[in-house]
């Protein structure tokens, strides 16, 4: 009896490498893997970084980026995207052009603008061309941070769930306004999706945990959403299960020690 074939559900990750394996390309590949996708990446900077912080970022050449993405999009079907780093606006461009090219679908873009250390990742010229890509996506997922950076100004950390439409309007597409610096910070973390296409405000809420393992949280939830779009999640659902997965995760790791600054989730659960 033939057996019978089905397909991965694969997911892409566009992002830069972390060489501490705490974000970027390997917390992508990690989630994507532990929520059930299949992963293939598109490298555009390498980072010289470990859990204290980012000390150099060497970019891709554009040239080798467009060919990644010519190589994965022209055998692969992908069923989701996922964007992270882009530091320049060559890259973002290139980057741009392609989804196009190739008819992306289930883009989740995380706006990475700052590493949990502090440290700087993006040029200023390359947030306005990054501007420009965000209605491409079906969802982005921005910090208060990375949210006031967008918008212009100050957020209103207690009233979320008018921050995050306005962003949604801004830039005509779906936005999680995450709550890891939002509200009271003793009590549950309340996230907040607002969709774009409903005009409807979804909140998620989960325990805070106190931990300072929390290296590529952004990253493996933007990936991790991702991966339950590419599953045939809705969003609001993709929303809630990576949320839940990201704070499991959390939790599983929050005694754990790697390094001698902010350590990583636990992507795999083992205690």
């Amino acid at each position: 009896m033939e057996t019978i074939k089905t397909s991965y559900n694969s997911v892409l990750t566009i992002a830069g490498s972390d060489s501490g394996g705490c974000a970027g390309i390997q917390a992508d590949i990690k989630s994507i893997s532990a929520c059930g996708g299949y992963a293939a990446s598109v490298i555009t900077a390498s980072t010289a970084q470990n859990t204290q912080g980012v000390i150099d970022i060497h970019p891709i050449p554009i040239l080798h980026i467009e060919k990644q993405l010519e190589a994965v999009f022209s055998d692969i079907s992908f069923d989701a995207i996922k964007i992270g780093m882009l530091h320049s606006c060559e890259v973002i461009e290139t980057i741009s052009q392609k989804l196009s090219e190739y008819n992306a679908k289930n883009i989740v873009i995380d706006p990475v603008m700052i590493a949990t250390s502090g440290d700087k990742l993006i040029t200023d010229n390359a947030i306005n061309c990054l501007k420009k890509l965000l209605p491409k996506a079906s969802l982005i997922t921005p910090n208060s941070k990375e949210a006031e950076t967008l918008i212009g100004h100050s957020i209103n950390k207690h009233n979320s769930k008018a921050s995050a439409k306005e962003i949604g309007k801004r830039f005509k597409t779906s936005v999680l306004l995450k709550g890891g610096h939002l509200g009271d910070l003793t009590k549950d973390m309340f996230d907040v999706l607002y969709e774009y296409s409903t005009d409807t405000i979804f909140v998620f809420k989960n325990p805070r945990i106190n931990t300072n393992n929390t290296h590529g949280t952004g990253c493996s939830l933007s990936s991790s959403i991702a991966t339950f779009l590419s599953k045939g999640y809705d969003l609001e659902n993709a929303v809630k299960q990576a949320c839940q997965y990201i704070n499991l995760a959390i939790d599983n790791g929050k005694n754990k020690i790697l390094g001698k600054g902010n350590g990583p989730i636990n992507h795999f659960g083992l205690k």
